[in-house]
């Protein structure tokens, strides 16, 4: 990604609009998926995913976890370790979906 890009999701991280918020997540879900060219990019997806840990907006958090179970498809381990040290601050669907995805390949049990 060009820079001028980079800055422009980071901005979307700060907005108001939860939307834009989400749109921010949701970009990097192509920098990990095979099915989109993707060979997995733990430095940009995990920088976004940090930006917004905090954030309990409903389609924000949903976001979240579906840009690590994304990331969880090609880096496990720098997944795992994601979870681990951000845990106080990872919302419990996230954990939990992540979690189970690295266990079992699958969002839900």
């Amino acid at each position: 990604m060009r820079a001028w890009y980079l800055i422009k999701i980071h901005a979307w991280t700060k907005s108001p609009d939860r939307w834009r918020r989400r749109l921010a997540l949701v970009a990097t879900v192509p920098l990990n998926s095979k099915a989109r060219g993707g060979s997995g990019d733990s430095v940009r997806t995990l920088r976004v995913c940090r930006l917004l840990l905090d954030d309990r907006d409903a389609m924000v958090v949903k976001a979240l976890s579906w840009a690590l179970r994304e990331l969880a498809k090609q880096q496990p381990t720098v997944v795992a370790e994601f979870i681990e040290f951000e845990e106080d601050r990872l919302a419990a669907l996230v954990k939990r979906e992540v979690r189970n995805k690295l266990r079992t390949g699958k969002k839900t049990l």
